[in-house]
């Protein structure tokens, strides 16, 4: 959330651009970031189910496809519709999507090795 905040607000107040092009550079920063720390920490444990590059593209295909398009939709009725200020409109567009994105980071990105 740090992360996604920290370039959001870097990107609208020192590069003035269109804040949902600011929102998706934001996103895709944090869903790196969370990438790497739910691989060293959160889900450590399943480190060897999957190789690097295909848990990469799982997490992406969920967590970022969520991110992305949960933060975009939620963004614009914010921040257009009702005239919510960037950045708290970005704060509310994260917390609609944390939970989705840790169900499918648990249950696809990262999942349990099997016994079979």
């Amino acid at each position: 959330m740090a992360v996604q905040l920290s370039v959001l607000a870097v990107l609208t107040q020192l590069a003035p651009a269109h804040y949902l092009y600011a929102s998706t550079a934001a996103v895709e920063a944090a869903v790196l970031h969370n990438f790497v720390w739910h691989m060293h920490f959160r889900w450590r444990d399943r480190r060897e189910d999957l190789r690097r590059l295909a848990r990469l593209l799982r997490f992406h295909l969920s967590n970022g496809l969520v991110s992305v398009v949960g933060n975009l939709i939620v963004m614009r009725m914010l921040v257009q519709g009702l005239h919510v200020r960037i950045l708290i409109a970005n704060d509310l567009a994260i917390m609609c999507c944390s939970v989705a994105n840790f169900w499918l980071g648990d249950l696809w990105a990262f999942p349990v090795k099997s016994m079979g």
